[in-house]
């Protein structure tokens, strides 16, 4: 090879080389050429079409109603639930004859009925996944954080009774006869067994804890029937959870055990217990919480919002009592985080739950009439009709048998007057609609009669016992609720006494519940005051807090009512003029 070239293998390489790049080079520009007369025809051609084409005019105004269509619905019907209570206050002569809940659900019925008429689709308003995950809570939280402590613990046994027992009851008596009188009539009600009745029974049953608020609270009851009521409808939520998913498993399966009924008690004081568990622990995270907020005031009462929430969806997650877990978690924060928070900050939880809780029942109401005009009915005379008696006999019975063997044990005897009050005020609403709304057309054949037949109850209860209930007070001058506030004497005089029966009691031996609440405030003061509340205001008795939140109280009404100027004068210390 070196011989031919006369070059070494090497340079002949780098030879090569050199080749190529000088042919790559002649070549590139060829490429190139054509390349960019080939983008130059492109150019010309692209240029032709820029002539032909018109250009469009920038928009000034788009419509795009998809976009924004879901919260604007909702806001609408929040802004129509709103006017329709202001509204409905604005005429005093209207409001006084028929409570805001039957003019609510009439509303509901109006709208429903344009929308059908309009030919529209009506949205699914009352589907039980919002009704419990978003309405129901602010409602009940709203109870929870305000409900007062010292008539609900002193009458706890009277309300377990009436929750528990009567509430098995009622299931029981509704759903047993019911079923006897479906296999005596001469229709297609024969097909329909006794777990399924039972199940129907176990959803009518339970008293409302949204229905009671709303009559309740505009007749001005007395403490006492009213703590009895809504503590009722409070706390059977366990015992008709528990009953609802016992009665929709043997229904489905066709078969009951004694094993299941033994799992079914248990089951009930899991829901109950687990329920409590959840909201008190979720209640001592936010105390805990709020003692390390005084430097960020603005967002105090955003963790007591959401602990509270974050307690029922924990507890909705486990099948547990979510309306328990929200009960127990307020009563068990509120004392904590006043003591650790600011008084705006007070003010904006008080307000914020209660304009939340209001806004959310008129909207289960107005979303009730609706719901009856949109939903698909299955009327059977026999069913419907027995369903109301029934109602009425297994409320009255229950009533007047528990509160016999009641008084046997309290102090102060529930008379007449009160058993009546009590059984008339039995009220059901949107939770039975929402449990029958749950149930499964594949394994219910049923479901629109048994829907049909829980609306006709609910309505006849809030219209019927709702709107004559008032009246019915006034005629039998039953005690009305004293506005009052508590003032220092008598506040002094309630912890004398407390003092005094516990002493009395240790002297007797006999250890009743003013014992163990003493024992308990003990431990609350020595360990979890000083744990879970502000170093300084942990130290101060309950005496003074007491006066000091008087004080406050007086203040604020001072100023409102345009005495600011009188304030000195009228409140000497520095607290209030603070």
């Amino acid at each position: 090879f070196r011989s031919c070239s006369g070059r070494s293998l090497p340079e002949f390489g780098l030879l090569l080389l050199v080749i190529f790049v000088l042919l790559e080079g002649s070549l590139l520009p060829l490429g190139a050429a054509s390349s960019t007369s080939k983008s130059c025809e492109e150019a010309k051609q692209g240029h032709t079409e820029v002539h032909n084409f018109t250009k469009k005019a920038f928009p000034v105004l788009g419509v795009d109603y998809g976009h924004i269509k879901n919260p604007f619905e909702i806001s609408l019907w929040v802004l129509l639930a709103c006017l329709m209570k202001l509204g409905f206050h604005l005429i005093p002569r209207l409001s006084s004859i028929v409570p805001e809940s039957c003019l609510l659900i009439v509303v509901g019925l109006l709208v429903g009925g344009l929308i059908k008429l309009a030919r529209e689709e009506v949205p699914p308003v009352l589907d039980s996944k919002f009704f419990f995950l978003y309405l129901l809570p602010p409602i009940i939280l709203d109870a929870g954080y305000f409900l007062p402590i010292r008539p609900f613990m002193e009458n706890l046994g009277t309300i377990l009774m009436f929750a528990v027992i009567g509430t098995l009851w009622n299931a029981f008596f509704i759903g047993g006869l019911l079923y006897g009188i479906c296999q005596i009539s001469n229709s297609d009600l024969t097909a329909i067994g006794i777990l399924p009745c039972l199940l129907f029974g176990s959803i009518i049953s339970a008293v409302d804890p949204v229905a009671v608020l709303a009559v309740f609270e505009e007749i001005h009851i007395n403490e006492l029937l009213h703590i009895l009521v809504f503590g009722e409808s409070l706390l059977n939520d366990a015992v008709t959870v528990v009953l609802y998913h016992l009665f929709e498993e043997f229904s489905v399966d066709g078969s009951v055990t004694v094993l299941d009924g033994i799992l079914g008690v248990i089951s009930f004081l899991v829901v109950a217990l687990g329920g409590v568990l959840f909201g008190a622990m979720y209640g001592f995270l936010a105390a805990l919480t709020s003692r390390f907020t005084s430097h960020t005031r603005v967002i105090e009462p955003l963790f007591a919002f959401l602990y509270s929430y974050m307690a029922y969806l924990s507890a909705e997650v486990f099948h547990l009592s979510g309306i328990m877990a929200l009960i127990a978690c307020g009563a068990v924060m509120r004392p904590y985080i006043e003591a650790n928070i600011s008084h705006k900050s007070h003010t904006t939880i008080k307000y914020f739950l209660k304009m939340l809780s209001s806004v959310s029942e008129t909207l289960i109401f107005i979303f009730l009439g609706v719901a009856t005009v949109d939903g698909r009915h299955s009327w059977n005379w026999i069913f419907v009709t027995m369903s109301v008696v029934l109602c009425l006999v297994a409320r009255v019975i229950g009533v007047v048998g528990l509160t016999f063997i009641i008084n046997k044990f309290r102090i102060v005897k529930l008379t007449t007057k009160d058993q009546f009050i009590i059984a008339y005020g039995g009220l059901r609403g949107a939770i039975a609609f929402s449990l029958g709304f749950l149930l499964k057309e594949d394994h219910f054949h049923m479901r629109d009669m048994f829907l049909t037949a829980i609306i006709t109850v609910i309505f006849f209860t809030v219209f019927v016992q709702g709107m004559t209930i008032k009246p019915l007070v006034e005629l039998l001058a039953v005690k009305k609720k004293q506005e009052a506030k508590r003032s220092i004497n008598e506040e002094i005089h309630t912890q004398f006494l407390d003092h005094l029966l516990t002493g009395i009691e240790d002297i007797c031996g006999h250890y009743g519940h003013h014992h163990w609440k003493d024992k308990l405030n003990r431990f609350n003061k020595k360990y979890v005051k000083k744990f879970l509340i502000v170093s300084e205001r942990s130290k101060e008795p309950q005496l003074i807090a007491f006066y000091h939140k008087m004080e406050m109280k007086q203040a604020i009404q001072l100023v409102e009512s345009g005495g600011g100027s009188k304030l000195p004068s009228a409140v000497p210390s520095t607290v209030s003029m603070q």
